[in-house]
């Protein structure tokens, strides 16, 4: 079972308690975007195996939006971030290498 620690309330919760929001950290394209940008942004995603950055939100908690990194494969967590947070915690991204040296390769 997937347990992800809301950095909001501080409330470890299973993913009954969450609602996943996709990959995190895409580049939003705005008006005046080119369709290929748009395009991009809707239906493109990196889907990997292995670390991935996710938004979820604690629904039946706080309500609010929070990023994870986690294994696709093994569903170990690195750890929970605020979603206001514009690219992955140092130490979050530190934790990752000391797990899986050479992940970044496969990204």
């Amino acid at each position: 079972m997937l347990i992800l620690t809301c950095p909001c309330c501080g409330i470890a919760a299973d993913e009954t308690e969450l609602a996943p929001g996709g990959e995190a950290h895409l580049k939003r394209f705005g008006p005046g975007s080119s369709d290929d940008d748009f395009e991009g942004y809707l239906f493109h995603r990196a889907n990997p195996k292995g670390v991935h950055f996710e938004r979820w939100r604690h629904a039946y908690g706080c309500g609010k939006w929070f990023l994870a990194a986690r294994c696709t494969v093994t569903l170990e967590v690195f750890g929970t971030y605020p979603a206001q947070t514009s690219a992955p915690p140092q130490a979050i991204l530190d934790a990752i290498d000391a797990k899986r040296p050479g992940w970044r390769a496969g990204a």
